[in-house]
């Protein structure tokens, strides 16, 4: 490529200039947004809320970044990972144009211009963190580690499109971050488009040095390359070097990733080639003011956020916060309607071209819908209930088998799991593709391929980020995981949540695929592990969020797991949490009525019960296949030795059927939810978490406090698995005492001893022989 001449980079200063002006502008001013008139008091606004340090390191890239587009007509994504840089975002976003198009009421002119600036951080205004709010942008900047793994999914089959990712270098400390850079290892250069990182060092976090900033440049060069990457330095404080300095490593990285996929895409080698990385050190707060009363400012932890405090109490430094503002000579960027300059207009990239209306950034009207197999091909034949067991998630995996096979020709789908595929007896899906792998395949592996779409990678974080990455660029997936380990990324989780929050909100973003996640090795069943994986905690994180954003689902066999993952695979905007566990299991329904219990989300399992549709005696409900298969029994048992009690069975499919209809959009009417659990009846309630959820989630129906509800209440050990129920006061045994109990019968305390000895029994048994007593194992329904 041309060298830049210096005419051209006197432009981009100016350019940058004026992002750096509106950055800063953003943070204070509520009027007199080009310095017509003196700065006074008046013109600050009353809260400074928003960060400086991390924007003119931003604002330097971005511009760079419309060059290179300019130059090479290059499809670039911008992803910014300082979380504290929206007003160097928002700042690029406006310049280009973008922002008035979507916001018409933010014009770019002198009153647009004031509108920009007294929104940001303001009541009514937008957040001071990158957001859903921002053009451009799939990458919510609250937290920080996740942008690089952003990246990654974004460019997963996404042959022309570049991710430019900044990392900020506090970013860069965190673990989720320090596992991203090992994202190019899952690229297929063949079929996947390109991460460019830029870390970006400006030496501080908050109030702390920051570990790469203070790291040599040789000792950065050996850890980046050992990761795989060829390192670009970029480092200085003197605008014009740094301007000529980037441009050439920003051609060199380009460059080398055309050169990458050019060999990849015509069949040569290109394992042993490294993805370019530019680390570019410049001073944190670069431009803005030096010092305050004899405290630096440029270049330490004090430009970090608001570097003068006090400028409408002090006149000395709100003249210095006038002198800040004015070194950017607004009145040589703006014309005196506040429009920008042509001449700096023109380094603007076509309207297509720019990277605040980059389609993948907004990429729900290129969705492409899955197609998916009907579930009925796959139904388990059940001709009677609680008499066979399947494995409800390897049935599953033949689903997914044939969900790769029917979408190959669109190449829009991909499993993420941590290691866990075979596992958690989704194995089938191996027969239609592999894992991804991108190393020396030996003979002792099984199901690796350069080509594979199972993203096996034994991080949450990494599976989680590449999984947001790709719905939120227009594509669909499954996130499989042990459930104990899911609650690694519950942070992740309500970043992305209030992301979807934020989108259904804009009626100019485009509606995307559902996030699904399927746990299974669930707390229940911990036959290897223990205590140690046993936590149902993510069911609480995913409860708390809003109600039109999230589903639960606890499909109690394998026919009501195909068709609620169906329905999940085929949803829009949604997060859809489905817990089924993995081990051998009793059936209860066949697919015509998992179809139809899918479809209410709660029932009466007449079948289970002995109140033949009149009034029960006690109801024993249950959500989760393990409290389910305990409930049931409990039923059975109580039919056995209690015939005269009548007992209502029913089973909650869609845990947010239970609110009311105000709450949830999933609620059931009054009086359906009075035709199941009437309005007096007490309910024994076994569920697969902890009890306070349900307890909240029936606030507001008839008489609440009727609900007495077991579950996992942090008992635990490497046990069998009905020992499990037992620790945790969920066996069939205890939930029939409790159900006689809350009956009020008066004359069956020979039953209740009976099963008291029962559990004494067990007790015995299991530290003898190590297992269950065969009446508990081999039950059956009959």
């Amino acid at each position: 490529m041309a060298t830049l001449s210096k005419g051209k980079i006197a432009l981009m200063q100016r350019y940058w200039q004026a992002a750096n002006y509106l950055s800063a502008a953003q943070i204070y001013l509520q009027a007199n947004p080009l310095l017509k008139e003196p700065l006074r008091p008046e013109h600050i606004k009353p809260r400074l809320l928003g960060h400086w340090g991390t924007c003119p390191g931003l604002n330097l890239i971005y511009v760079h970044l419309n060059r290179l587009i300019q130059d090479t007509n290059a499809n670039i994504l911008f992803i910014a990972g300082p979380g504290h840089g929206a007003p160097a975002v928002v700042a690029n976003i406006y310049l280009e144009g973008t922002y008035s198009a979507i916001y018409p009421e933010v014009s770019q002119d002198e009153e647009g211009m004031a509108k920009l600036f007294r929104q940001f951080s303001s009541p009514g205004g937008i957040p001071s963190h990158v957001s859903a709010d921002i053009p451009g942008s799939i990458h919510e900047g609250g937290e920080l580690g996740y942008c690089l793994a952003h990246a990654a999914g974004a460019v997963f089959d996404n042959p022309d499109l570049i991710a430019a990712c900044v990392v900020g270098d506090g970013e860069a400390e965190t673990g989720p971050l320090e596992g991203s850079w090992k994202s190019i290892k899952f690229l297929n250069p063949q079929r996947d488009g390109a991460i460019l990182p830029f870390l970006h060092l400006n030496g501080y976090k908050i109030s702390s040095a920051t570990v790469m900033a203070r790291m040599k440049n040789e000792e950065l060069q050996s850890l980046l390359e050992g990761y795989g990457y060829t390192v670009l330095f970029v480092e200085g404080d003197e605008p014009e070097k740094i301007h000529f300095s980037l441009a050439e490593a920003l051609d060199k990285a380009y460059e080398q990733i055309i050169s990458i996929q050019q060999e990849a895409r015509n069949g040569k080698e290109y394992l042993h080639l490294r993805w370019p990385l530019i680390v570019l050190r410049t001073p944190k707060g670069w431009t803005g003011p030096v010092a305050w009363q004899g405290k630096k400012i440029e270049g330490t932890f004090h430009s970090h956020q608001v570097p003068l405090t006090e400028v409408i109490k002090y006149p000395e430094q709100l003249k210095l916060l006038e002198q800040w503002l004015r070194s950017y000579d607004p009145e040589n960027l703006f014309d005196i309607e506040g429009q920008l300059f042509t001449e700096l207009a023109a380094l603007i990239p076509t309207e297509e071209k720019r990277m605040g209306t980059n389609p993948h950034a907004n990429a729900g009207h290129v969705l492409k819908d899955l197609i998916l197999p009907s579930p009925e091909k796959y139904a388990v034949e059940v001709a009677s209930p609680g008499t066979i067991e399947v494995q409800s998630t390897r049935e599953l995996g033949k689903y997914i088998r044939d969900i790769f096979w029917l979408n190959k020709a669109n190449d829009n789908f991909r499993l993420f799991c941590p290691d866990e595929t075979e596992s958690n007896r989704l194995q089938a899906v191996f027969e239609a593709t592999n894992r991804f792998y991108l190393g020396e395949i030996k003979e002792t592996d099984e199901h690796l391929s350069a080509d594979g779409r199972v993203m096996e990678v034994l991080s949450e974080h990494l599976c989680q980020g590449w999984m947001e990455g790709y719905l939120l660029t227009g594509r669909h997936g499954l996130f499989s995981c042990y459930e104990a380990f899911i609650t690694i990324i519950d942070s992740m989780f309500n970043q992305y949540a209030k992301w979807i929050k934020t989108c259904q909100e804009l009626p100019w973003r485009h509606p995307l695929s559902s996030f699904n996640y399927l746990l299974t090795s669930h707390t229940w069943r911990q036959d290897h592990n223990g205590y140690s994986h046993q936590g149902p905690g993510f069911i609480d994180t995913v409860v708390n969020k809003k109600s039109h954003i999230i589903r639960i689902y606890f499909p109690p066999d394998a026919n009501c797991l195909l068709c609620i993952m169906h329905r999940c695979l085929a949803s829009k905007n949604d997060i859809n949490l489905v817990v089924a566990g993995k081990q051998p299991q009793l059936q209860w329904l066949n697919m015509e009525q998992a179809k139809e219990h899918c479809r209410k989300g709660v029932s009466v399992w007449q079948w289970a019960g002995n109140d033949n549709d009149n009034e029960p005696d006690i109801i024993l409900a249950c959500a989760g296949d393990v409290p389910t298969m305990e409930t049931v029994a409990a039923a059975w048992l109580l039919k056995q030795h209690l015939p005269e009690l009548k007992v209502r069975v029913v089973n909650v499919v869609d845990l947010m059927c239970l609110p009311p209809a105000m709450h949830h959009p999933h609620g059931i009417s009054e009086d359906e939810f009075a035709a199941i659990f009437t309005d007096t009846t007490d309910v024994v309630f076994a569920f697969h978490g902890y009890v306070r959820i349900i307890h909240d989630l029936v606030h507001g129906r008839p008489e609440p406090e009727r609900f007495h509800v077991r579950g996992f209440m942090e008992e635990g050990t490497t046990t069998t698995p009905f020992d499990m129920t037992v620790l945790n006061n969920i066996s069939r045994y205890q939930l029939a005492i409790e159900a006689i109990f809350r009956s009020g019968k008066s004359d069956s305390s020979h039953v209740v001893d009976l099963f008291e000895q029962k559990l004494k029994q067990h007790h015995h048994y299991i530290r003898e022989h190590l297992d269950d007593m065969p009446e508990i194992k081999n039950w059956k329904w009959t």
